[in-house]
């Protein structure tokens, strides 16, 4: 089979090789048993991807290896009990091995995939929007009614977390940095969008921010604190911004706010039920129309490289695919 080997770990530019590799077997994968075998269309290109490159996610596999971690296709094999079927259409989170032709999940991370969405949505299904459940609810006790201030709006995790926060029933407010990231929020459902530079006045004078999603980090991170409502709370994604800021607790207390980690990743694997409960909630906002990933650019898999660095240098907008059949 094609597939795409990390093989130096020197940055997207040289790191890749597009290499022909034996097919991998149902029970090669990072955690333990049988996996569902698919047949790959698309795959997901993540930040993560990107920090793989250098040797600098917490992930460290030894090289060379196949990145990737998200794939929509169809099931060739799954093991008994997982109610999968071979030539069912799935999205799968298979953690590395997306960037080929044959991958392998695991059952609790592979969900069938409804005509709702196509293979391209598909792959950018599981990272993004089970992040942005799991970030509202599960860590950021989203309720209805409630206003989302939502941070790097027009990527993969920002055009997931409004559509799943417009869904739920929450107002939304996108943070954006040009006018093309404004139109891709605004077309992701954003009730207001704002600019970075001085965006803490603007959420203030819409009424300041119950929940704040911020995947970037950096110096925004005290004026998010800032914009919160008594109450509010700030969920940490990740930092893509590159900085990762420190709080000052003391700011805590002047209207009792939280600032709460969210590592879907960590929690997923050692609760791997609740990946059934979101995949579930997640369909019912796809059968209501409110989900519906917005696709980026779209490169062939000899190309990865260039969809690494759209990402590397913040330039794309919804998620970046990959059409590998």
């Amino acid at each position: 089979m094609r597939a795409l080997q990390i093989v130096e770990l020197t940055g997207p530019d040289s790191a890749l090789r597009l290499v022909d590799l034996p097919e991998p077997a149902a029970d090669h994968m990072l955690t333990p048993g049988a996996g569902v075998v698919v047949d790959v269309h698309a795959a997901g290109v993540s930040f993560p991807d990107v920090l793989q490159t250098r040797g600098q996610y917490q992930y460290k596999p030894e090289l060379p290896f196949v990145p990737g971690s998200e794939v929509a296709g169809i099931v060739r094999s799954a093991p008994d009990g997982s109610g999968l079927a071979a030539g069912d259409r799935v999205a799968a989170f298979c953690f590395t091995g997306g960037f080929a032709e044959v991958a392998v999940a695991p059952a609790f991370m592979t969900f069938r995939l409804g005509e709702e969405l196509d293979d391209a949505q598909g792959a950018g299904l599981v990272l993004n929007y089970h992040t942005a459940y799991f970030s509202l609810v599960t860590r950021g006790r989203l309720q209805a009614g409630e206003t989302v201030l939502v941070h790097g709006a027009a990527g993969g995790v920002g055009t997931a977390t409004i559509q799943v926060a417009k869904g739920l029933g929450a107002r939304t407010i996108a943070v954006v940095s040009s006018d093309e990231k404004e139109q891709v929020a605004r077309a992701a459902g954003a009730d207001e969008v704002v600019r970075v530079e001085g965006f803490k006045d603007a959420v203030t004078e819409l009424g300041g921010a119950d929940v704040v999603i911020d995947p970037v980090g950096g110096d925004r991170f005290t004026d998010s604190l800032r914009s919160l409502n008594r109450a509010g709370r700030l969920v940490v994604v990740g930092f893509t911004g590159g900085a990762i800021p420190e709080v000052k607790v003391n700011r805590l207390l002047l209207r009792n706010t939280e600032v709460v980690g969210a590592g879907w990743g960590e929690y997923a694997l050692s609760n791997p039920a609740i990946n059934a409960e979101i995949g579930a909630a997640l369909d019912g906002l796809i059968a209501g129309g409110h989900v519906r990933p917005i696709v980026g650019p779209r490169f062939a898999l000899e190309d990865a490289a260039e969809a690494l660095k759209a990402i590397d240098g913040r330039s794309a907008t919804g998620k970046v695919v990959l059409d590998v059949r």
